[in-house]
């Protein structure tokens, strides 16, 4: 029975619980928030799925010191900001336990934020663990899995992902995060603090590229509203004809001023159609496409959870999701 801390207890957090506690070789068996709400509740006080007698700690230390033995692993689903969630994983490497976070930055930082990645790896190198960043978007649908499809592939001139989602159905954090609900001009004003967006675009596009040894040159991202024509609504959000319902965002990778890789997300509240869809250009040239899309919100909990043997067999030091061995499903 593999053992689970799991940080951060917001709709992500509650339900990657909930999946845990229907599973037989895994369990939560103790929880750490910052939010003074929650801490000293037992789990099942935020949902009746969640366990019984298992805690909310103010801190890792304090979780850890009221257990007989350490966690296996930490799942933390707290933030994106890569910056923001190193001092949490120093917390919990401080006790030697390996870490898998949902936060999108972390998926493959090392172009982007060499230098944050750079201290990361130094910390689990310290303590000897091993930390991962995954989820299904970044993570999976649009780097890890076109990456696989590649192994099949003699040459590769062009790869196109395409990731449409109706966001509907999705949670009310993620429908705020792509700006669904508002004004053209209050999308701009948060688009400018850098939160409206999805986050782990150009991420994917180098993790994709490394994945198949090429050095990129350039990457560039545009990010766009998905402009409602008519109302549309959310069971949480309704949005007036002229407003944003959404977010389109294009990212190229370019090898020697030739784009290679192009990334296309757009997640909108009324998309009348989603389905994630893989486009190779090579030898052999073939499209591969998921009518339906895959639900983001059911996908990430899955994915962290059923990475937890891949982590724990994992070398030290700051990995991505192919440096790991393959994840399968966990009963």
């Amino acid at each position: 029975m593999k053992s689970v801390l799991q940080i951060g207890f917001g709709p992500l957090g509650i339900q990657i619980g909930k999946y845990i506690a229907q599973k037989s070789t895994i369990k939560t068996v103790a929880g750490v928030d910052v939010n003074p709400k929650l801490q000293e509740k037992a789990l099942v006080s935020l949902d009746k799925e969640l366990p019984n007698e298992v805690y909310i700690y103010p801190s890792v230390k304090e979780a850890v010191e009221s257990l007989n033995n350490k966690p296996d692993v930490a799942i933390i689903t707290t933030v994106s900001s890569l910056e923001k969630l190193i001092p949490q994983v120093e917390e919990v490497a401080k006790f030697g336990i390996p870490v898998i976070s949902t936060c999108e930055e972390l998926s493959y930082p090392w172009e982007l934020q060499p230098e944050l990645s750079k201290k990361l790896n130094n910390i689990c190198k310290k303590y000897n663990i091993s930390c991962l960043g995954t989820g299904v978007n970044p993570g999976f649908l649009m780097d890890y899995l076109p990456s696989v499809f590649t192994s099949i592939s003699k040459e590769i001139e062009h790869i196109t992902v395409e990731r449409v989602q109706d966001a509907t159905p999705r949670r009310v954090p993620f429908q705020q995060k792509i700006g669904a609900g508002l004004s053209l001009v209050d999308f701009r004003k948060k688009e400018a603090t850098g939160t409206l967006r999805h986050v782990g675009l150009q991420e994917s596009v180098y993790l994709l590229a490394n994945s198949i040894g090429l050095k990129l040159d350039k990457v560039t991202e545009s990010l766009d509203p998905v402009i409602a024509e008519s109302e549309v609504s959310s069971a949480a959000i309704k949005v007036q004809k002229g407003d944003a319902r959404g977010v389109e965002q294009i990212a190229h990778g370019y090898v020697n001023g030739v784009c290679k890789i192009k990334m296309h997300f757009k997640a909108a509240i009324g998309e009348s159609r989603s389905y994630d869809k893989i486009t190779i250009k090579g030898t052999p040239s073939f499209s591969s496409e998921i009518e339906g899309g895959i639900n983001g919100d059911i996908a990430t909990c899955a994915i962290t959870i059923n990475c937890i043997n891949s982590i724990l067999k994992a070398p030290t030091g700051l990995q991505t999701m192919s440096t790991i061995a393959v994840p399968g499903f966990i009963n």
